[in-house]
């Protein structure tokens, strides 16, 4: 298990967490001599933190990482990076959509190198050019539109529209910002990693090699790594990437223009480089732990809450261990001691498909009870639903949901433990 982040669209015919190819050869100046280059980016360099909550991370100094944010969201969600999973980081930069300093460290604008042209034509580019000309005054309440997620994004979300000019030109500015690292790791504001499983993942491959390593998902025939859940790429593979977009920007824009989805355009630049993706479910998953399904096989393993894994992650080296952390420690630390008895204003999420009439909460979970394998239930507007899956869910109003925990404990024993984690590598 790495990385946790909600799901973009499901996979047709997508995934991310951390538990656990040739490309184009190219010459550096060939990049450096075309158009609209922006001078190198300084970026920061973190001594080692005192303190002694940080934990050796042995390889962390051949990694880069990169969170890309925008204006809309970076002063609610980069703060509480900074100080968790940024904060034991040597190297990392802050991309975003404007120029800015937040808890005095600098968020640079990434897409600053993107031709006039586009940026005055493309109506994507609207808040872009508001917010550069008329700083954060410039926002509007419908650019802070939240949007709701679907098959196709948030296409009523400014910032959303935006985000997908940065994944190209982001490639390339990594690589100018540091361009000796043998890893580099992309997240976004709401991605939350284990940094010590990642290394350890990351040791057992080649960084010579050109590597894209990701969630899986598809749209058309283009396989590529969700950028919500994280991703990263070797050197060679940033290289490939740099060099092939290089060779016809102009082409590799109007690819970005017709498609709703920059980390599909990224991977479809991968794939016509030669670097194929490493698929790397069930290391790197999209969600948070209160929506993950820890038992069964497939694509819906979720996860996030970046403060909450944060101070799992802590107690758990304070504690001496040394292992990587599995899916087994997360339930068993942050999900298990919150199912119990049965709860008002909560919803555990088993409501997708229809459920039995029902005239009240008790008869419901006498439902739950008459079938053996059935471990948690929720009631709602006279109608039951069960489940032979515990998942803790959420707050929400007018549902009820309960749990048989002596029932979730025994499927925790069924399935056993992983003694060593068995790392994705081909």
């Amino acid at each position: 298990m790495t990385a946790f982040r909600p799901a973009h669209h499901p996979p047709r015919g997508r995934i991310a967490w951390i538990s656990p190819i040739l490309g184009l050869l190219v010459i550096l100046f060939i990049y450096l001599t075309h158009r609209n280059i922006s001078s190198s980016i300084a970026f920061p360099h973190i001594k080692q933190n005192a303190d002694t909550n940080c934990p050796s991370l042995p390889g962390m100094e051949d990694v880069f990482v990169v969170l890309k944010t925008g204006v809309t969201e970076a002063r609610d969600k980069v703060p509480v990076h900074l100080q968790t999973t940024l904060r034991c980081i040597p190297h990392y930069i802050i991309f975003s959509d404007y120029n800015e300093t937040i808890n005095n460290v600098q968020l640079h604008d990434v897409l600053d190198s993107v031709t006039e042209d586009i940026k005055q034509s493309n109506p994507d580019f609207s808040i872009y050019n508001r917010v550069r000309a008329a700083g954060r005054t410039a926002l509007t309440t419908s650019d802070m539109n939240p949007d709701t997620n679907t098959a196709f994004g948030k296409p009523n979300n400014p910032g959303w529209k935006l985000d997908k000019w940065k994944f190209l030109p982001m490639i390339e500015e990594t690589l100018k910002a540091r361009d000796n690292a043998k890893w580099y790791v992309f997240m976004e504001a709401d991605t939350y990693f284990f940094w010590p499983n990642l290394l350890a993942w990351l040791a057992q491959l080649e960084h010579q090699r050109p590597y894209y390593l990701g969630n899986q998902m598809q749209i058309a025939d283009v396989v590529f790594a969700h950028g919500g859940s994280g991703f990263v790429l070797s050197n060679p593979a940033m290289r490939a990437a740099v060099t092939l977009r290089r060779y016809d920007l102009d082409a590799w824009d109007r690819v970005t223009r017709d498609h709703w989805a920059g980390d599909c355009v990224l991977g479809k630049l991968m794939a016509d480089a030669g670097v194929g993706m490493l698929w790397a479910w069930p290391v790197l998953v999209s969600g948070q732990p209160s929506e993950l399904d820890f038992f069964s096989e497939g694509y819906r393993k979720k996860l996030e809450q970046i403060r909450d894994l944060w101070e799992f992650e802590r107690r758990w080296f304070r504690e001496g261990n040394r292992k990587p952390v599995l899916y087994r420690d997360v339930f068993r630390h942050m999900v298990r001691p919150k199912l119990g008895g049965t709860v008002a204003g909560w919803d555990n999420r088993i409501g997708e498909t229809p459920g039995e009439s029902s005239l009240s909460l008790v008869e419901c979970r006498v439902l739950c009870y008459r079938d053996d394998k059935c471990v948690q239930y929720s009631y709602t507007d006279g109608k039951c639903w069960t489940s032979h899956v515990p998942v803790l869910g959420a707050r929400k109003d007018e549902v009820a949901s309960g749990w048989i925990t002596e029932r979730v404990d025994a499927l925790v024993e069924d399935m056993g433990s992983c003694p060593q984690p068995k790392w994705i590598v081909s």
